[in-house]
């Protein structure tokens, strides 16, 4: 009978395993006819674009355009039909590019109109409508910026704005180096970067942004500078977490070091052990307050709700950046029954293409955070508020709601170059709270905005109320009416206000450029 059980439970298990692949990768992504691209009325901008870049522009329904289209990673991207794309191949062609936008811009400012003229784009990854796209507009698709060349003593590796974290690894596994880099292949390299990014190494090199030692970007006027420690060196702090307020960013040098294989992989249990993965969770970060594992990655704890299913799940990810099985540090974990684990020791592009198949591409996609002190009670009432989330919005089709727990210490933001993020004087570590959304018909959105805004805004006077809150705000997770600078602290904001205003005077990038969080420029703090 034992054995009959015991099998009845593992059959249990794999068809349960099956049915939420197939329903996270068996929904064919949402794709535009190509009769959605209609031809548009072209503008004099546009005009003047493609007399100074006729091999670069490309208008609706040029096939080039709609692979553009088709290309971003959420639905709401896709579903934005810009006038034309401008996809230089050079730092010279968007310098081009801007001075026409520029001129543009300051013959709609003399008349008293203020137009949003352009968005810049480098993978597309974001899932806030109009993040890196402009309707009726123009959009700077740097994606053919993508070269990866490492120097050759290997120090260093020059990356371009328009390529892939997938294109980073894939070269540099070969030369057994590492960046601190994305920890999703399908991520582009300049947003998450321009937002401070987290990486699967950071425990031991720090934010992604701590570890560039040059910028290449075309200012507001067209200059292309440099910015490094020595050269512009208050921008070159700026573009540490400030995003794309300072200009278009077309090239980073980034800090390389040896690395191997690692060991990652997620572990997959039911929603029963929530208290105790909560417990294991919390008992691991605040173990690694003082003296931290520098190769633990994470972890990222992922409850999650499948509403075509209608089960819960919870997947915790696991990385060490050494190749060694099961470190001591996340005995914790190892010891919570599970019902199958992908854990093992692959390469760094495996595990990041792992993530990457978690989240595909073609669906409505939406993010929302909260910062928190690592307290138990505060990480259970989290939990409830996600299961609350589940039970509003169970009747939402293609549904599915994750919570997402990480760990964030005080040493990340200690390591390697200063950055603007505010963290530097943190003596305890955090935890960095995620909300994903993904669902398929547009008429859920207003719910699902509702219905978040209302979760994390009720976590946030909960953990007020406690003296567990946080004001950081992880800018790459943040929805479109979160103000993440303002956790940067006031000195920090202010100092990014400043270096807008040396190097953008007309403020180009906080008026015409859509996309992004801006500085509140108009704001006198």
């Amino acid at each position: 009978m034992v054995i009959l059980w015991v099998n009845a439970l593992l059959a249990g298990t794999i068809i349960i395993a099956l049915s939420i692949i197939i329903h996270l990768f068996g929904v064919l992504p949402t794709r535009l006819k190509h009769t959605d691209f209609a031809t548009a009325e072209r503008s004099a901008v546009s005009l003047a674009l493609t007399e100074g870049l006729p091999e670069s522009v490309f208008f609706s329904p040029h096939p080039v355009l709609i692979e553009s289209i088709q290309s971003y990673w959420a639905v709401q991207e896709r579903q934005i039909i810009p006038q034309c794309i401008v996809r230089p191949r050079n730092a010279e062609e968007v310098a081009t590019a801007l001075g026409i936008l520029k001129h543009e811009y300051e013959g709609c400012t003399r008349k008293g109109h203020v137009p949003s003229l352009f968005a810049v784009r480098s993978g597309g990854h974001s899932p806030i409508s109009g993040a890196a796209n402009s309707d009726g507009g123009i959009v700077i698709d740097l994606r053919l910026l993508n070269e990866v060349v490492p120097f050759e003593d290997d120090s260093c590796v020059v990356i371009g704005t328009g390529a892939r974290w997938l294109d980073v690894s894939t070269i540099l596994d070969q030369r057994c180096l590492a960046v601190a880099g994305g920890r999703n292949s399908a991520v582009g390299i300049g947003g998450l970067t321009l937002g401070g990014g987290i990486s699967f190494f950071s425990p031991c090199v720090g934010f992604v942004c701590n570890n560039i030692l040059s910028y290449e970007i075309v200012l507001a006027n067209g200059t292309i500078a440099t910015a490094s420690e020595v050269t512009n060196p208050g921008l070159w702090r700026a573009l540490k977490g400030g995003s794309n307020n300072f200009g278009i960013v077309t090239r980073f040098v980034a800090r390389s070091f040896p690395s191997t294989d690692v060991w990652s992989g997620f572990l997959y249990m039911t929603a029963s052990k929530a208290r105790q993965v909560i417990q294991a969770f919390h008992n691991y970060t605040q173990a690694n307050a003082g003296i931290h594992d520098e190769y633990a990655a994470g972890p990222l704890i992922c409850f999650t709700y499948v509403q075509k299913l209608g089960v819960q799940v919870i997947a915790t990810n696991l990385v060490y950046t050494k190749p060694e099985s099961w470190p001591a540090c996340y005995a914790g974990f190892a010891r919570i029954g599970r019902l199958w684990s992908t854990v093992k020791v692959r390469s760094l592009t495996s595990a990041t293409n792992e993530l990457a198949m978690s989240s595909p591409a073609g669906l409505r996609q939406k993010f929302i955070t909260t910062t928190v002190k690592n307290d138990h009670d505060t990480l259970m009432e989290i939990h409830a508020e996600f299961e609350k989330g589940a039970k509003v919005m169970r009747r939402v089709r293609h549904l599915i709601w994750t919570l997402v727990l990480q760990p964030l210490f005080p040493v990340m933001a200690k390591k390697s170059q200063p950055n603007v993020l505010g963290l530097d004087t943190r003596t305890e570590p955090f935890v960095i709270v995620l909300f994903t959304v993904v669902w398929k018909d547009i008429a859920d959105d207003e719910l699902l905005d509702r219905t978040t805004r209302g979760i994390i805004r009720d976590i946030d006077h909960y953990a007020s109320s406690k003296g567990t809150a946080d004001p950081y705000r992880y800018l790459n997770d943040c929805d479109s009416w979160q103000r993440p600078f303002d956790g940067y602290g006031a000195d920090n904001k202010r100092f990014l206000k400043e270096i807008s205003r040396q190097y953008d005077p007309d403020g180009l990038f906080q008026r015409a450029c859509i996309g992004g969080f801006k500085l509140d420029m108009d704001d006198h703090a």
